[in-house]
């Protein structure tokens, strides 16, 4: 296997490790000797990788926002259902950065990235800017409310289904 190709693949399992540490425990859980054991790495392999925390939580931030961009295809509504109603370690991940970049000045440019990116997205789809910016909101909303037991998944999609019709 080739260097380059050796060193993506173990970033990918440490990031891997960081989304299930971040899973169970919060981002406040992640710590780099629990992330070398749960990524089966030792510790210098991840300080390889990642000069510091820091950067690994961003990379990770990044990662986690291109998969919810690429799940997020077809229309519009399909669209607003992958990123309003994602499993729930992944929702449960993303809201972890979410509270973490709100006082994170490394982490907040790059969620701010990830929103942008969401929210060309769903202008493209939906032609509206102004649209694309409620349907962004409504689906960041129902997340929390989905995760935190206030809404079913099957609520949060009717309420998601009824805004798209109007």
């Amino acid at each position: 296997m080739p260097k380059q190709v050796e060193y993506e693949s173990r970033r990918r399992r440490i990031t891997d490790a960081v989304f299930l540490l971040a899973d169970e425990r919060g981002l406040e859980g992640v710590t780099l000797r629990d992330v070398a054991a749960r990524a089966d790495v030792s510790m210098g392999a991840v300080q390889r990788c990642f000069r510091t925390k820091d950067e690994m939580l961003r990379f990770a931030l990044e990662e986690v926002g291109k998969r919810v961009l690429g799940r997020a295809g077809g229309t519009a509504a399909e669209a607003a259902r992958a990123v309003a109603l994602p499993e729930r370690a992944e929702a449960r991940v993303w809201l972890a950065f979410v509270a973490q970049a709100a006082v994170s000045p490394a982490l907040a440019p790059v969620l701010r990235a990830s929103y942008a990116d969401l929210e060309d997205m769903f202008t493209r789809l939906l032609g509206d800017r102004a649209r694309a910016r409620t349907v962004l909101a409504l689906a960041d909303g129902l997340t929390t409310h989905v995760l935190i037991g206030h809404l079913t998944h099957d609520q949060a999609r009717e309420v998601l289904d009824r805004a798209l019709a109007t």
